[in-house]
This record gives C-alpha cells, structure tokens and sequence, in this order.
C-alpha cells in the first residue's frame, strides 16, 4: 500500500511539472497561433480594414521573432549536457558476480535491473541517469531489455519502450568493507529506485529538469563576444525562471520515489538492513580518517596510494581493535567480502584510488615521475621519510633566509650543518630577566631578518606575521616572549611553501591511453573544477610552522636515535622509537612554538637518546 501511495504521489508531482512544460510551449505558440488566425482572417475577408493589416504584421514579426527564441531555448536545453558525477565504469565481464547479485535484487523487487554498474571513490551509493543524448547510448547488453522485453506481460501487441534504466553507482569502500549480504542489504532501496524511473512521465519530467539544470550551467560559463553574452543572458533568465516553477514539484517528485522505493525494499533482508546501516557509518569515519590522514600527506608529495578501499580495510580493522565498535567482529570478518565478486579487485581499487586523488585533491589523470602509485609497504619510507625530510630542508631554508646563525656548544665541535639545535634554539623564548632588552632586541633583528629573507628571493613575508604577534598578546598587554621570531617563521615557510606550490608544474588532465584496467570515465570531467571535494582548508602559519618541527625532531630521532618512519592506519604518519608509536611528541612541539618553552621536547628528546647538536640527513 506504501509503494503505491508514494508511486503515485510522484506521477502527480511528475504531471505538474510536465505541465510547467506544456505551458512554456504554449506560451511560445501564442503569438504564433494569433498571427495564424489574423493571416487567414485577412485570406478570408472576414479581417479586413482598419489597421488590421499593421496589426497582422507586427504580430507576425512576433511571432517569428517568438519561434525563433524559443528554438534556441529548446536547442540549448536539448544540447547541454546534464552534470554526471565521475565515476570507474564496471564491465559486466569484469564482475559477472556483481551483476547477477544485482539482477537477483531487482527481480526479487520487480523492478528493472540498472543498465550499468559504476563506482565512486565514497561512501555514498545512487542511480544515475545517463541516457541523454550527449552521454551516449547505453550499453549495447542492456539496449533489448531496456526496450520492453519485460513487456511480454502485457499481452498482445508491439511492447511499449521503456525509458533506459539507470546506472547504479556504488561506494567503493563499501565493496572492501562489508561482506554480501550487508551489501545486498544496503543496495535494495537503492535498486528499488528503478522502478520509479521506468515510469514515461517521471523520466520525462526528470529529463526535462535535467536539461533546464545543464542549461542554467551553460548560460553561467564565460564566454567571450557581447552579443552572444546577451543572447545567453536572455536564456539564462527563462530558463531560471521555469527551474524555479519547477523546483518544488521536483523535490516532491523525489521524496515520492525515496519512499516508494524505501517501501519495496522493506521485504528484503529487513532485518539484515539495520546491521549494515551501522557499518555504513563505520566506512564512513574510516574512509573519512584514511583520506585526511593518510592518503593526503601522499598526495601532496606526488604519490597516490594505490589501495585505498584496502586501507579501508586495515583503518577500521584497527579502530574495531582499539574501541572494540562492535560485538563478534572476528566472526564477521571470516564472511565472504564483497570485493570477492570482483573479478580484478586490485586493478578496480587502483582506479578508485586514482579518482580519490584526482576527487579530492587534484592531480593528473595518469601516473607518471612527480605522480606515481605507492604501495603500502613502501609508505613509511616514500612518503613518512621523504615528507619530514622535506619539511626539515624547508625549515632550515627559512632559517637561513632569515638570517639565523648556527649555534655553536663550547664543548662540542661546530657543525656547521642542519642540526635540531639550530631550531631549538631560535624558538626558545629569551630570559624572563631581560625581558625589555630582548624584546627590542628581537624586534630589531626580526626587521634585519624580513629584509634579508625579502632579499634572498624566497619571496616576501606575508604581512600576516604582525597580526599573529598581536594574539600572543597576554592578559597584562605584554607580548609574549619568542612570538615575534616565531610569528616570522611561520610567515616564511607560509610563502616559501606558496612560492614553491606556484612555480609546481601544471597539471596535465585527459584520459589515459590505450588501457584495459577499469579507469575513471573521463569524458565527464570538467577540469576546470579539480578538486571537486578538497579535504582540508589551507594550513595557517603556526600549524605549518608545528608540522615543521615536528618533522624536524623526527628526522633527528631517526639519524641519531635509530627510530624508524611508520604508519598508523587513523593517524597517518608515526615515528616509531623501539617499535613502538611515540604518541607524545605532539604536545611538546606544540609547548615550544606556542609558549617557547623547550623543557618538555629537550626531555623527550633526553629520554629517547637523541642528539639535537648532531646534522641531519635532508632531502
């Protein structure tokens, strides 16, 4: 009874917003059918005289004027392309398992089954209609059923074609995570959805949305000429203007096929549904945690993880392991994974990975010297090492710019190289007793070292450095000791890592070529818009400074203390001292650049065995 309720509250909805069309079209034959009727009228006799003949041809001039607008209208509406989100096509001959469970599905629903399979590098599963013109057909396996050979029900006669069925985008990281059932579970109201869609006045009324939408993009790009700026203006306007007449019967539309489809899928794995519900969200913090904590510290040195959906894996494997999320853990992990229904999982997750990348961060659309795929066994020392190797060079390359000399030990030799000491030193706020002396002094030499660095060519600090000094202003009014060397060192690795991102190569964007993997499909991307989804705001002066200390002490740990780079699933990059993750180093960095203390890192550092005085190894 639900089905039918909201099926029917859809096609209601479906009709309104055909009707919105119907009076778009007769509005744009109006002028057209009066200038019919004074034509034949003047033909006949019966309108004669006066100024009739004037008023017959100016309203013919409307008219054509009219129908030629709203033929241009019509053409831009018809050509625009609709957005399609990017996707890695699945083959049938490539995941044969995939297809059948999902075709089962759709029989035990009766509905049609989804002309293609796709999927999407997140935690999100959707049909998707790509049966316009600029899309393509469907696929040539799909054509005969999709054109009514389910119509043998209706008995005699020629069966009526069916609108093309929708593809099926899947979430990739559900594939790796959940086992078949759960996924079965948590694609029935999803696949339920394509009865709705086969219904003619739905997917009309949701074509001709589709195309007002792709239009409203079209008349909003840049383009170049007055006049076709004024022509595109005036289709923008209409357009906009029958969008919003049907933006609510749209939405209705919608929320009518959610429901129907939610009610037909309530028949299958009911029960089963609410235990996949819950991993759903579990794929969701651990995709979400893998992406901002491990996956993007690679991508910003040029590598891409190559098995992103098996790190999915491995992340929420171990977040189980610490919080202990759910009971019988074990026992489920010893069901059959969804990926199994992959023929090639490995290619399809290095695809999914790729578009992850290209996604949320941006990047070519092809591997190559600064954009190569890393496995996970080679993280620690392809990305970890060469990260906090890279920042430590960029630190002392600050420094140097500034003006800051390298601190010599009476009783130790000097030197002379990029030690720890050197940044210890710099950040480590004067006495207490000569407060006043060394305020001038440190404001005397922070103008010494901004013109040095303005004049090493690293760039200019940014006049930001002042107003990151006057939030270290205490209760009192007094500045805080050490906050103006600091400010200015934040500010120069600010524009020494802007400086560096500018003069990066540009990216190079297209497909790949000449390839049999499963890859992204490419003819839907819209370069100008990478990233579509980026995953962090741009860092602020004390974070990077933060990062590079700490990447600092990590590098001398590792040269002078025998520590290893390592991985940790939820938090990304770790030091490991003795096999074991040092969890503390964080808040002692965090002393020193935010209050200038060295006391809480000088006695890690003491503890662990490193040498701050001894240079490091640097990229």
């Amino acid at each position: 009874m639900g089905v039918e309720v909201g099926a029917q509250a859809a096609r209601s909805r479906a009709l309104a917003v055909l009707r919105i069309r119907s009076r778009a079209l007769a509005v744009a034959l109006l002028p057209a059918a009066v200038a019919v009727v004074l034509l034949v009228g003047g033909s006949t006799g019966h309108i004669t005289g006066g100024g009739w003949p004037v008023t017959r041809s100016i309203v013919t001039v409307l008219a054509v004027l009219v129908l030629l607008a709203a033929a241009g209208i019509a053409l831009v509406v018809a050509r625009a392309r609709p957005a399609v989100s990017p996707t890695v096509p699945i083959a049938e001959a490539s995941a044969p398992d995939l297809y059948r469970l999902v075709r089962d599905l759709a029989d035990r629903l009766d509905v049609p089954p989804p002309s293609a399979i796709a999927l999407t590098p997140d935690c999100d599963s959707w049909l998707e209609d790509r049966t316009h013109p600029a899309h393509g057909p469907p696929p040539a396996e799909h054509r005969d059923e999709i054109a009514g050979v389910r119509g043998g029900r209706g008995g005699a006669g020629r069966p009526r074609r069916a609108p093309a069925a929708p593809v099926l985008v899947i979430g990739s990281p559900f594939l790796w995570w959940m086992r078949v059932g759960e996924l079965r579970a948590v694609l029935a109201p999803v696949v339920a959805g394509t009865g709705p869609s086969a219904h003619p006045d739905i997917a009309a009324a949701r074509r001709f949305v589709r195309g007002l939408d792709a239009a409203v993009a079209v008349t909003s790009e840049p383009t170049r000429g007055p006049l076709v700026r004024t022509l595109l203006a005036g289709v923008g306007w209409v357009t906009r203007l029958l969008l919003r007449s049907c933006r609510g019967h749209a939405a209705e539309m919608e929320r009518g096929v959610a429901a129907a489809a939610a009610e037909r899928a309530q028949a299958v794995d009911y029960g089963l549904r609410i235990v996949a519900q819950e991993q759903v969200g579990l794929a969701y913090a651990g995709w979400d945690r893998l992406l901002t904590r491990v996956a993007l510290p690679a991508w910003r040195m040029g590598r891409w993880p190559s098995r992103l959906d098996a790190g999915v894996v491995a992340a929420l494997t171990e977040l189980s392991r610490r919080d202990r999320l759910a009971e019988g853990f074990a026992s489920r992990l010893g069901e059959r994974p969804a990926c199994d229904l992959l023929e090639e999982p490995g290619s399809v997750d290095e695809a999914a990975s790729l578009l992850a990348a290209r996604l949320f961060h941006g990047g070519p659309a092809e591997p190559g010297p600064d954009w190569a795929p890393v496995d996970w066994q080679e993280y620690p020392d392809e990305v970890v090492d060469r990260t906090w190797r890279t920042e430590a060079a960029r630190l002392h390359r600050v420094l140097d710019a500034l003006g800051v000399r390298h601190p010599t030990d009476p009783t130790q030799p000097d030197q002379g190289g990029p030690t720890l000491a050197r940044v210890l030193d710099h950040l480590t706020a004067p006495a207490t007793d000569d407060a006043e002396t060394d305020a001038e002094t440190d404001a005397d030499v922070s103008v010494d070292r901004r013109g040095a660095y303005e004049e090493s060519g690293a760039g200019v600090v940014p006049g930001d450095a002042e107003a990151e000094v006057e939030e270290e202003v205490g209760e009192d009014g007094e500045l805080v000791l050490g906050s103006e060397r600091t400010a200015a060192l934040a500010a120069g690795l600010s524009a020494e890592l802007a400086r560096e991102e500018a003069a990066a190569p540009a990216i190079v964007s297209g497909p790949g070529g000449g390839t049999e993997q499963p890859g992204p499909d490419w003819s839907f991307w819209d370069d100008g818009m990478l990233p579509l989804f980026p995953l962090q705001p741009p860092r602020s002066g004390r974070e990077l400074l933060a990062d590079h200390v700490t990447a600092m002490v990590c590098c001398a740990a590792m040269d002078t203390a025998g520590a290893m780079p390592g991985l940790d699933w939820l938090d990304g990059p770790a030091l490991l001292v003795g096999g074991a993750r040092a969890a503390d180093l964080g808040p002692r960095v965090l002393t020193l650049v935010e209050d200038g203390d060295p006391a809480p890192l000088r006695d890690w550092l003491r503890h662990l065995g490193v040498r701050p005085e001894k240079p490091v190894r640097l990229v």
